[in-house]
């Protein structure tokens, strides 16, 4: 389903930009910047910007939209999935040359699966199998650097097992010793394909992930027969 909130905005001459200050303004900008990741896989052009902005002040200042909006629901879940094909086609053609500039950068090394592994700090610890389950810190970006996911920033390391994870990491991580940290660059088939995930991760979007392995915990103790 698309989620596109009301929020409160009027033309761009209507208000001054002013920081957000105490709690409740911080909450009221996060609503708008929340609602601006759900508004982007439309990717609006500035006039079609305009068309959201006339309907949201149409609705919410006016009390009174043009034309009832409902009968578009359908239209708009076709636009969106549109315009996020259209992306991600842009976004697998980026990622392509984003994997061989990676496969070039000192010790890297390109795996026959499309795997890109960048050696950052080498640990001198075991390395995992793929039935083991590992404890990681890790940071996830896109192509373009904007971060979609932080283990660090959650300030709590991610444990799991390795087999249950993207093929990447799966692969990757079971390249590296405790104590290590590496690069590993993501073709799409080894992440998450034509699906994407989320608003950010597009459809065939190339992904960077910085590994650091904290400890291979080995493979979880098969349940007791019940008797």
């Amino acid at each position: 389903m698309i989620c596109i909130a009301l929020v409160l905005i009027m033309s761009t001459s209507a208000f001054a930009a002013t920081e957000p200050k105490t709690e409740e303004q911080k909450t009221f900008y996060a609503l708008g910047a929340l609602i601006s990741r759900s508004l982007a896989v439309f990717e609006l052009t500035p006039s079609e910007y305009d068309l959201v902005q006339q309907g949201l002040k149409d609705s919410i200042v006016d009390k009174k939209a043009q034309f009832d909006p409902a009968p578009y629901t359908e239209k708009l879940q076709a636009l969106a999935q549109s315009r996020r094909k259209a992306a991600g086609e842009k976004q697998s053609a980026a990622g392509k040359e984003y994997l061989a500039k990676a496969a070039k950068e000192k010790g890297a090394v390109k795996t026959e699966s499309g795997l890109v592994y960048i050696p950052i700090k080498e640990g001198n610890g075991p390395s995992p199998k793929a039935t083991d389950t590992v404890k990681v810190n890790y940071r996830g970006t896109l192509i373009d650097g904007k971060e979609f996911d932080s283990s660090y920033k959650r300030g709590t390391p991610a444990e799991f097992p390795l087999n249950g994870v993207i093929k990447c990491w799966t692969e990757g991580v079971q390249k590296m010793k405790v104590g290590g940290k590496a690069k590993l660059v993501c073709p799409p088939d080894l992440a998450y394909g034509d699906a994407g995930a989320g608003e950010m991760i597009l459809p065939g979007s190339t992904l960077a992930f910085e590994v650091e392995l904290l400890e291979v915990k080995g493979a979880a103790a098969p349940s007791a027969p019940s008797k």
